[in-house]
């Protein structure tokens, strides 16, 4: 579910893009912003750098939303940005739009520059070319939909295409909250992240349901990626299973 955007032009300055390869999706180094000072391929401000909101933060990333119209990009994003439920009738995003959130990761401040993108295949030109500046990419299929959950493997071509080779990936299983209306089971989700090796959970925009676990992981591995810090060890994968297995598998 999501509701109509104008579209993002130039304006919104890309980044550049994310950091050493481990894995199989991941991204390469990219343009850098007037102002900003690129280091290990992640934009690391040169003094003290303020967001939209006034908020200080140390480094910054750009997240996608990608997937099929209708299966909810706009509703997670605005859930996790703004602790609310978009309710009402489904109208589709336009082309581009982004939302900004900083999250304090283990005593550093990470900015994620979100961007939600329009699922309709004529707007599939204009989301390729933010591709190659993204970071990490949360991939979402509904639940409730088998054609968005058939349609995974498209989408992952399209990201093997356009993103850089080192891209953070999440597979999502959005709307799980509903249970009556459910023709994807949450193992055929698990089995299709295996098959591709990225991480995977069901979420709910209405319920909250792993909302902030999913950006906060993926957040936590794209530090981990710019710090490089010998002493510390993270694995998206295991800090997922393990977040879930304390929280019974769901958190809101």
């Amino acid at each position: 579910m999501s509701r109509k955007k104008t579209v993002k032009g130039k304006a919104a300055a890309s980044s550049p893009s994310a950091g050493s390869p481990t894995g199989k999706w991941a991204g390469r180094t990219a343009r850098s912003s007037p102002a900003i000072v690129p280091l290990n391929g992640v934009v690391h401000p040169g003094g003290p750098a303020v967001s939209s909101s006034s908020e200080f933060y140390d480094i910054a990333f750009k997240v996608m939303l990608v997937g099929d119209s209708g299966v909810g990009k706009t509703c997670l994003l605005v859930r996790f940005k703004d602790a609310a439920f978009l309710a009402g009738s489904f109208i589709s995003t336009v082309g581009i739009d982004f939302r900004n959130k900083v999250l304090t990761i283990d005593g550093v401040k990470v900015k994620l520059q979100i961007w939600d993108t329009a699922g309709q295949e004529r707007f599939r030109s204009v989301t390729h070319a933010y591709y190659r500046d993204a970071h990490a990419l949360l991939l979402l299929y509904d639940v409730t939909n088998k054609a968005s959950f058939d349609n995974i493997q498209t989408w992952l071509t399209e990201i093997h295409d356009y993103a850089q080779q080192d891209v953070v990936l999440m597979l999502l299983g959005n709307k799980a909250d509903a249970a009556q209306e459910r023709v994807v089971k949450r193992e055929d989700g698990e089995r299709l992240a295996k098959e591709f090796g990225v991480p995977f959970m069901e979420t709910s925009a209405r319920s909250g349901l792993n909302i902030d676990l999913a950006f906060t992981a993926v957040a936590k591995e794209l530090k981990h990626r710019s710090l490089k810090d010998p002493s510390e060890t993270f694995k998206l994968q295991e800090y997922v299973d393990k977040e879930m297995k304390s929280s019974g598998c769901c958190r809101a």
